[in-house]
């Protein structure tokens, strides 16, 4: 009998996993509640997340970015002086220690990206109407900022673009180039980069939608193609991109919702915009709907399906984003003041959404993984 209960044991171990990897989590956040950036601990194999805790006071951090070593995390936010950018270590219990700061100079930055190279980062500011380029030092300390500004609006939807209004920031897979999708213009504003020298230069643009309102972007995972989302159109535009020439070329858009959904909500807009490693399928978040979109993306030619609108379990989704192991997609839903866990099937790239995977986080407006 001892025997078959050593067995039994044995079994039960290996059918266990011998540890299930806990990574953290960040959350940028905003709005009364609000003490600076959150952290949390989450179980890839359950998708279980952990309570969140302050793991760094400041003034409403917006979205975060990992510095390419890993070892630093940098945030726009509210510093002493005016809106700017505040870079923190990563201590080892995964809490954050600020260490370098810089003025924006243009108003508050809505999005921020750090070069490959590590030796420059940049931020777009809505307001502003502009693109800030940052250096950095061999420490990862910010230096002042060069303020790049956008010109003219397409005018089209007249209280939203008559103006610019960048709205994210980013680089394509190789780094030579930098992209800011600008809601005002509708255009992605491309960017040639120089590393070693720690600067941008003008570049060319990418025409979207009339009216679309050019809001985030991701490239496909073989770098073919670009899928940049509307936010006032509620769709999403793929450009063909030539990585020799730096320039994209706008193929074909797809709704996220349709118009008989939209006609249900007073107010509609999107919000973010994911792509599966596999390349296989697309996410974008509905804020009023308060969903998710899940695409089927052909290799070929980079057209997307519809496939599924999933509800995100709470309201606004101002960000979703996908776990390092690609099982599982978080909304952040800023006015719900949640964060939702949904599991991805890998064979068609729907959600669903387990019971009570969900926390409680104050305004979250990015989530970031950690290592």
């Amino acid at each position: 009998m001892k025997r078959l209960f050593f067995l039994l044991s044995i079994i039960l171990f290996l059918e266990t996993p011998l540890h299930a990897e806990k990574i953290a989590v960040y959350f940028g956040t905003g709005g009364r509640g609000s003490k600076g950036i959150y952290m949390s601990k989450f179980d890839t194999e359950s998708g279980k997340l952990s309570q969140a805790s302050v793991a760094a006071e400041i003034n409403g951090p917006g979205f975060l970015a990992w510095h390419p070593d890993r070892t630093k995390i940098y945030a726009v936010a509210g510093i002493e002086g005016g809106p700017g950018v505040a870079g923190f270590h990563v201590k080892k219990d995964g809490s954050l220690e600020q260490f370098t700061s810089s003025l924006i100079k243009d108003g508050g930055g809505t999005h921020i990206s750090v070069h490959p190279s590590g030796n420059f980062l940049l931020t777009a500011q809505y307001g502003g109407g502009s693109t800030a380029l940052f250096p950095l030092n061999d420490k990862g300390e910010l230096g002042e900022s060069v303020v790049i500004d956008h010109e003219g609006g397409s005018k089209v939807v007249g209280n939203r673009q008559n103006s610019p209004h960048p709205h994210w920031c980013g680089f394509s897979p190789d780094g030579r180039y930098a992209f800011v999708p600008d809601l005002g213009t509708d255009n992605i504003h491309i960017y040639k980069v120089s590393a070693d020298k720690k600067s941008i230069t003008k570049h060319a643009l990418a025409e979207s939608v009339p009216g679309g309102g050019p809001r985030h972007m991701r490239f496909s995972a073989d770098g073919k193609f670009i899928y940049l989302l509307n936010e006032l159109s509620l769709s999403v535009t793929t450009f063909a991109y030539e990585k020799e020439t730096g320039r994209a070329n706008r193929l074909t858009t797809t709704p996220s919702l349709s118009d008989k959904v939209k006609a249900k909500e007073t107010f509609n807009s999107a919000a973010e915009i994911l792509v599966h490693p596999n390349g296989k399928f697309v996410w974008s978040s509905n804020r009023g709907n308060d969903s998710i979109t899940c695409y089927k993306a052909d290799p070929s030619t980079g057209k997307l399906t519809v496939t599924e609108v999933e509800s995100i379990r709470g309201a606004w989704p101002r960000n979703i984003n996908i776990d390092p192991s690609s099982k599982w997609i978080f909304a952040a839903g800023a006015h719900s003041n949640t964060v939702a866990v949904h599991k991805i099937d890998q064979n068609t790239g729907e959600l669903s959404f387990p019971t009570r995977n969900i926390i409680s986080v104050p305004g979250p407006i990015c989530v970031l993984f950690g290592k």
